[in-house]
């Protein structure tokens, strides 16, 4: 049944209704926008009246959005950005296969980017369209064709390829270990429970990453303080600026450690939860563009798995 007009605003008075939310003036949204402020205010009582429900209050002479209003300006930026998205997916050649790929910021920048000139050499019919996501994403409702995902491979209704066990060390800036190296060989590695002395770098998305090092050395769990940070490329510059020990996967921590800017504080990684997936819906299985991707990315998670570290 066809949702009601009432419910479907014009897509110009959303944009000036989310414009508004984040710029917080008619002014401003009218020199945003390219309109004046009269129309400005014009857009938004029109969709007070549309909708039947009022979404301002005034604050002295200042116009202020109810909660509720902004949480609807919320998803209809949302709803906006997928609607610019299929635009531009709608637009682009129809003759050349194309998939839209969520990554994980991270991982995504640092692993998969620098490798995919290889792919576009080999399939230069496909063109992959990269958006990063750090919160769940949603096949049916984002226009994603594929997504890598850290996890486990549990997801209803699609398929999964491994990419990746994730395995940590922990690094550190050599000016943050001059007291704790002081007087130790040169080559000689601090005690496992010497690290719970020092500031520790955490990432929101494994809370149990450091309790898991400490227990995988038969060290008592000890009490963990540091900063905590949502994305491994901030913990980085973390570590490099001497903030503290970073438990980083190996495909970051060992460019680091090459090149002299962190020291491993372990001589061997630590296998954790968890592993890197490329995931699909199982309606796409069969999309060429996906296929050429799928099989290209397993063969190079293959050829490195056999490389010695």
């Amino acid at each position: 049944m066809p949702l009601p007009r009432a419910h479907i605003p014009s897509t110009a008075a959303l944009r000036v209704l989310e414009t508004f939310d984040r710029l917080g003036t008619t002014i401003a949204t009218g020199d945003a926008l390219g309109l004046t402020q009269s129309a400005v205010s014009r857009q938004l009582k029109t969709l007070e009246e549309q909708l039947g429900v009022a979404l301002f209050h005034r604050e002295g002479r200042h116009l202020v959005l109810s909660a509720a209003a902004q949480a609807y300006a919320a998803e209809a930026r949302e709803a906006l950005a997928r609607l610019t998205q299929a635009g531009m997916r709608l637009r682009a050649p129809v003759d050349h296969g194309r998939l839209n790929l969520a990554i994980l910021p991270t991982f995504g920048m640092r692993w998969l980017v620098p490798r995919l000139p290889e792919f576009a050499r080999a399939h230069p019919e496909v063109t992959i369209n990269l958006s990063t996501r750090l919160q769940k994403f949603n096949f049916a409702s984002e226009g994603i064709d594929a997504a890598i995902h850290f996890g486990d491979a549990d997801w209803p209704g699609t398929q999964a390829l491994r990419l990746m066990q994730e395995q940590v060390l922990p690094v550190a800036a050599p000016d943050l270990l001059g007291n704790l190296l002081a007087g130790m060989k040169p080559d000689a590695l601090p005690e496992p429970a010497a690290l719970a002395q020092l500031p520790l770098l955490h990432i929101d998305t494994r809370p149990e990453a450091w309790p898991t090092w400490f227990a995988r050395h038969d060290v008592a769990a000890p009490r963990l303080t540091g900063t905590v940070h949502d994305q491994f490329s901030t913990i980085i510059q973390a570590a490099l600026h001497g903030l503290g020990v970073a438990l980083l996967p190996l495909y970051l921590a060992e460019p680091e450690i090459a090149a002299g800017r962190l020291v491993a504080l372990a001589p061997h990684p630590v296998e954790l939860p968890g592993a890197y997936y490329l995931v699909w819906p199982e309606a796409r299985a069969t999309d060429p563009a996906l296929r050429a991707f799928r099989d290209w990315l397993a063969a190079v998670v293959d050829e490195e798995d056999m490389l010695p570290r």
